[in-house]
């Protein structure tokens, strides 16, 4: 069955007051679905974030996107997500990942754990917030029961199949962590590499989890070449017909846009998509554009 699209974005940039109640109304008004907050330092406290966007808005629900697991005590997690869900009146969805970027860590006084450890620590985090969460004793409690929907952000095997275990909503990420600290853009054949692997692992999932994927550029522009040039120096290993292949840029009018994301549903299964928040305004009419659809 094809799933509804959904559409998020998310906050990267940090506004804090009156600003971030206007952006969060604005999204609203766009017709975002979901207004999602990252966990980087240097950006604003998702939680605090999240709250004050519920208290400006009516009907987007509201996510981070994503926790780094690194950062967090899963009972002192627990404890946010439930008080945030009872204050956001049950609009929470929890989006959790395994970090990636070694200078955060370092600033918060963190050690830098390999790969393996750290997606060893999400495996707990994720387990026990099942447990805590779950229990009827443990307060406060969520309004969400037996707590909010989650989310699981990655690209490896472990997480991927942790994400066929326990979420709700499965995120790809559309690059792959590099040694330096970056992010490498996934190929579409990459991606439906990986896509496939979750497939294998969520087989005998009963309900189907919804399947996410961040937009990294949007450009509405009757020249989708020249839109995609701009980014060759970031990716300069790339032509311009693989750069337009990538299934992380949205490039192109705004019926060709529309189009697209209807392949990468069709293709992959991606219903819930998400895009930064430079590109928010760019992306409404393609929101409009595929309304009911």
């Amino acid at each position: 069955m094809t799933r509804p699209f959904r559409f998020g974005v998310n906050m990267t940039t940090p506004d804090i007051g009156e600003a971030w109640r206007a952006r969060c109304v604005r999204a609203e008004a766009l017709g975002y679905d979901v207004i999602l907050v990252p966990d980087h330092l240097g950006m604003v406290a998702p939680f605090p974030a999240l709250v004050a966007a519920a208290a400006a808005t009516e009907r987007p629900r509201l996510g981070t996107f994503v926790l780094n697991a690194a950062f967090w005590n899963p009972a002192l997690l627990a404890r946010e997500i439930a008080t945030t869900d009872a204050l956001t009146g049950g609009r929470l969805e929890v989006g959790l990942g395994a970090g990636y970027v070694r200078e955060e860590h370092e600033r918060a006084g963190l050690e830098f754990l390999p790969p393996g450890e750290r997606v060893g620590h999400l495996i707990r985090t994720v387990t026990e917030l099942d447990r805590l969460l779950g229990d009827e004793v443990e307060l406060p409690r969520p309004v969400q029961l037996p707590r909010p929907p989650l989310l699981i952000g990655g690209n490896g095997d472990r997480v991927l199949r942790l994400a066929a275990e326990h979420a709700e909503i499965a995120a790809f990420a559309g690059g792959r962590a590099t040694k330096e600290g970056g992010l490498r853009a996934l190929a579409a054949r990459e991606l439906a590499e990986r896509v496939d692997a979750y497939r294998g692992f969520a087989a005998g999932r009963a309900v189907p989890a919804e399947l996410n994927l961040l937009l990294q550029y949007v450009a509405v522009t009757p020249d989708r070449r020249a839109a995609v040039r701009e980014l060759t120096p970031i990716a300069p290993e790339l032509t311009e017909d693989e750069l337009l292949d990538l299934p992380l840029i949205a490039v192109g009018t705004v019926r060709q846009i529309a189009d697209q994301l209807r392949g990468l549903r069709e293709r992959f299964g991606f219903s819930y998509l998400c895009v930064l928040a430079p590109f928010m305004e760019a992306f409404g009419p393609v929101i409009e554009e595929l309304s009911g659809s």
